[in-house]
């Protein structure tokens, strides 16, 4: 008999004896949070391979959650592969950062998301890689600006805040003409659903797609307004590992509660969506009939702008819906207006249940000679009952005319 002494009880409360019984299955995935990875012995220390995904090594090259909402996230775009990041604006940077250098361009739609201007503007011009500014409604000026220079071209639909919907079958024609561009969609307003971006008809009996979709998890497959996180998508196995290499050395990851927040969300996302599409279709049609606004932009609408393309690609719109107020109100009257909402919070985002508002000033926000004139307010609409909404925005109205 062993006269060895039993390990102390602080001891045992980390290197406990019992494991579990193998076997165990439920709706929900297991959530699995790691930074160090064990190993059985110093061979599979050596042996042990992260980028392909048969295995693990640190908590920043995956476990079994991430591996797992990567895979399913993949399937949700279309596509084949698909990285994590801590936030949407990560991933779009990520995106730049892994495949532009010194001397390169990058061509971004005037209605980008903000930031992904801003760090053109910024970091990317501090390194020397130079951009432009395009309209995502005319081919023919983007097809005029690609140079040997250009590596990288950006898409969005819809473009943000405005909605206007870009021209992607003439777009993704121009760029294919340039064997050297690779094209980088924002989908998060399409959140995989609305169109799919690896696969758009041509016309010609072909479907040709983006090679990158980039994804702000925050708002739609979250749906609770409480998780911050993007995605990567790619179907090409070297542009993915290139992408992967730069993720590695950045040392981005993304939080296991976070992880579980997303996966949770997922099953309910094309009910969620389609709650938000015809929710702001009927608030979007309600806002038509008003006087105190001289433009309602929603894709659905067949007078917003690019309409047509979205009719071509889409059979979705999202939960966003923007109002341009007459000129005869001024911005404090507006800001009134949106004060006076209850149901409405105020508040950046969007793909949660509540419904939001935000003032934008478009001449410091787009290069464009077309911006529309007066105060324009984006309104996402949440999950509560859109009669409820438009109730709410009714008698914020009303405040409106009394300042």
């Amino acid at each position: 008999m062993s006269n060895k002494r039993p390990p102390r009880r602080s001891t045992q409360l980390i290197h406990h004896a019992y494991k579990p019984p193998a076997g165990f299955k439920s709706v929900v995935p297991g959530i699995h949070k790691a930074s160090t990875v064990i190993f059985d012995n110093t061979v599979a220390l050596r042996a042990r391979q992260w980028k392909d995904k048969t295995g693990y090594t640190y908590g920043l090259h995956g476990t079994p959650s991430t591996f797992t909402l990567e895979e399913r996230l993949a399937t949700l775009e279309g596509g084949l592969q698909t990285l994590l990041a801590p936030s949407g604006l990560a991933a779009l940077a990520l995106v730049d950062m892994a495949l532009l250098r010194a001397g390169d361009e990058v061509l971004i739609p005037d209605n980008a998301y903000g930031p992904n201007k801003d760090l053109a503007r910024g970091e990317l011009a501090q390194w020397g890689i130079t951009h432009q500014f395009y309209d995502p409604l005319r081919a023919d000026q983007l097809a005029a600006l690609i140079t040997p220079k250009t590596k990288l071209i950006w898409l969005e639909a819809a473009g943000s805040v405005t909605l206007e919907f870009p021209d992607l079958i003439g777009l993704l024609r121009v760029a294919r003409q340039h064997p050297h561009v690779i094209v980088a969609l924002d989908n998060t307003w399409g959140a995989g659903l609305a169109f799919d971006a690896f696969a758009f008809e041509q016309g010609d009996g072909q479907a040709r797609g983006v090679d990158i979709s980039v994804h702000a998890l925050t708002k739609y497959p979250s749906g609770g307004a409480d998780v911050l996180m993007g995605s990567i998508t790619t179907r090409d196995e070297a542009l993915h590992i290139k992408l992967k290499m730069t993720h590695m050395r950045m040392g981005l990851g993304v939080g296991g509660n976070d992880v579980e927040a997303i996966l949770r969300g997922l099953p309910t996302l094309p009910l969620r969506y389609a709650a938000h599409d015809a929710a702001t279709r009927q608030i979007a049609l309600w806002w038509q009939s008003r006087p105190e606004v001289s433009q309602v932009l929603h894709p659905a609408l067949p007078e917003s702008p690019g309409h047509a393309h979205w009719a071509q690609t889409c059979n979705a719109a999202a939960g966003l819906v923007s109002v341009v107020f007459d000129e005869r109100y001024s911005p404090a009257q507006v800001d009134a207006f949106i004060d006076a909402l209850i149901l409405f919070k105020i508040g950046y985002s969007w793909g949660g249940p509540v419904s939001l508002a935000v003032p934008y000033h478009l001449p410091s926000m787009r290069t464009g000679a077309d911006v529309p004139q007066g105060t324009l307010v984006r309104l996402a609409i949440g999950l509560e009952d859109p009669q409820d909404l438009i109730d709410d925005l009714a008698q914020a109205l009303v405040v409106l005319q009394a300042n």
